[in-house]
């Protein structure tokens, strides 16, 4: 069967045509423009092209002339049509090489033996050589548009198909929707089962996610962990819902491999048409933010497209962008909140946290840049400035008051992940001439627990330096005992939340004894964060924790007023 592509910029003339020609049994591919028109052939190398003259930015002399610039293309009869019946015309689709000239309106009849005779000339010259030529050609097309492991459509290809399943929505006033589709964590999956098991999860998902989406639906791979799936007919955003639970639900049930049962987890971000847009670039994008934020939710969570995403979005590609330039633009500042012993009532140490005056952003919350920072591998470099400023300050401290103090400073688990780490802190204090014990590192439960063995041997390592080990934020995240009494740590700190509402809330009364008792078992020392009030603080110290910080002392405050504080030996 004869493939033909028709480039027509008028609708109903070219879905005409396609029409007769399938009737007279050929396959046939409609573009609606010069630019598309180029793309499909490259795309789909057709036995012959039926190309009208006068189309707006790209002519059908201009498809002819880029065509035929490569020699592949050069074998393939091209017929021009026109409703110019102009011998001018003609004659200049002629000479550029044209095979034939149709003058609208033509009939089918007449369609048809233009494309007949042509094909049947093409037959007498084509050679085996060119017929390999063809065969490498598809070969090749197959590969730049599709995904080669699991055989579904990639971007490129999927962009086509939505242009046709929209033509066909408007037509229908049907709605659409584009779902991307992010696995959680798929980067575990190759480093504990190696990637042969992961690329046979990923051909198990896309069989999974093509069976659970449908054979109307549209489902491509268009990311190394992420898929995305085109609902072609959408009743109401009730029957997205239920679809994306659906995938979701489906995608979470086991897969045997290689002799493992391993469990997925995914997110879903979700956009509509025509709703929130029509172009699907945009669609696609809006798909991808909510999909961004879907991952800041629960597990196997789904998200709309809202437009103060956008906003939001927008908002994170200038922090990403100011990101490159802080450190050189001197944009970063260091204040230190203190902490306080609650047996003397005096300054003891400092928590040193990370402040960004962003140029037109203003000052950026850290929770907010911070994982950005560690999305582009910068924090890797502020880390290390942050590093190096703490421990110089810190000296200067130490050389200006007798008091012995320590200062910590907060590790994500990005930074605990890198090569090098303890050598890195180890040059740090050398050449700032810092003891190592006037230095704590505070992680967090979450950041351990991502691969607790490594993490032990690291820590256990910066314990040998003669660091001080921190466990930020107790209580929140995991606070398994088990783990608890195998990490290295020197420090309990119980999170803010805990010590909010100790009068209001009597469970959290229970949980801040039950820590400070747990933590003197284990031969920890206890601080606790964001204490407020003077109740707060005499609870804390009959209960035997050894230290607080919080604005019942201080906020966090530039080295300058915390330097005022040592030198005036400020107490509560």
């Amino acid at each position: 069967m004869a493939k033909i592509l028709v480039i027509e910029d008028t609708q109903d003339l070219r879905e005409g045509i396609i029409q007769s020609l399938n009737c007279l049994g050929f396959e046939t591919i409609g573009a609606e423009n010069g630019k598309t028109g180029i793309q499909l052939a490259k795309m789909h190398f057709p036995d012959l092209i039926v190309c009208d003259i006068m189309m707006p930015e790209v002519d059908g002399y201009e498809v002819y002339k880029t065509l035929h610039q490569d020699p592949d293309m050069m074998v393939i009869p091209f017929i021009f049509l026109s409703a110019k019946a102009d011998r001018t015309d003609i004659r200049k689709g002629m000479n550029l090489g044209a095979d034939d000239y149709l003058a609208k309106p033509f009939t089918t009849a007449e369609l048809a033996d233009t494309i007949t005779s042509r094909l049947r000339k093409k037959s007498t010259i084509v050679d085996p050589y060119i017929a390999e030529m063809k065969d490498a050609t598809n070969q090749i097309s197959a590969l730049a548009y599709q995904d080669a492991l699991t055989k579904l459509p990639n971007r490129i290809l999927l962009y086509q198909k939505f242009k046709q399943a929209l033509e066909t929505a408007k037509k229908r006033q049907q709605a659409m929707a584009v779902l991307c589709i992010n696995l959680h964590q798929f980067k575990s999956v190759n480093n504990t089962f190696g990637y042969s098991t992961g690329d046979l999860l990923l051909q198990a998902i896309a069989e999974r996610l093509t069976k659970l989406s449908g054979p109307e639906n549209i489902v491509a791979r268009i990311n190394a962990d992420a898929f995305s799936v085109i609902l072609v007919d959408v009743s109401d955003k009730d029957f997205v819902e239920n679809q994306a639970r659906a995938i979701l639900n489906g995608l979470a049930q086991p897969y045997w491999l290689n002799g493992h049962k391993i469990l997925v987890q995914a997110n879903i971000g979700i956009s509509l048409y025509p709703s929130d847009q029509s172009d699907f670039g945009k669609l696609l994008s809006h798909a991808e933010m909510a999909m961004g934020f879907a991952k800041q939710s629960p597990k196997d969570s789904y998200h709309f497209f809202q437009v103060e995403m956008e906003a939001k979005s927008m908002q994170n590609s200038l922090i990403e962008k100011g990101l490159t330039v802080a450190l050189d633009n001197s944009e970063f500042q260091i204040f230190y909140q203190p902490k306080i012993n609650l047996i003397t009532g005096r300054i003891m140490g400092a928590e040193a946290l990370l402040r960004w005056h962003h140029p037109e952003l203003g000052m950026v919350d850290p929770n907010v840049f911070i994982p950005i920072a560690e999305k582009t591998g910068h924090i890797v470099e502020i880390g290390n400035w942050v590093l190096k400023t703490v421990c110089s300050q810190t000296q200067i401290w130490q050389d200006l008051h007798p008091i012995p103090f320590k200062v910590s400073v907060n590790l994500s688990a990005f930074q605990l992940r890198q090569e090098g780490l303890v050598q890195t802190i180890s040059q740090i204090l050398n050449q700032t001439q810092l003891d190592p014990n006037c230095l704590e590192l505070e992680l967090t439960e979450t950041s351990l627990m991502e691969d607790v063995e490594s993490a032990i041997a690291i820590l256990e390592e910066l314990k040998a330096v003669g660091i001080k080990i921190s466990l930020d934020d107790f209580g929140t995240g995991y606070s398994s005992l088990n783990y608890l009494k195998r990490l290295p740590l020197d420090i309990l700190k119980i999170d803010r939340s805990f010590i909010k509402d100790i009068f209001h809330a009597p469970q959290n009364a229970t949980i801040v004894t039950t820590i400070i008792a747990m933590a003197r078992g284990l031969k920890l020392r206890v601080i606790a964060e964001g204490v407020e009030t003077q109740e707060q603080f005499n609870f804390l110290r009959e209960q035997g924790c050894q230290a607080i910080q919080g604005y019942l002392f201080s906020p966090a405050v530039p080295a300058e007023q915390f330097e005022a504080f040592l030198a005036e030996d400020k107490r509560l």
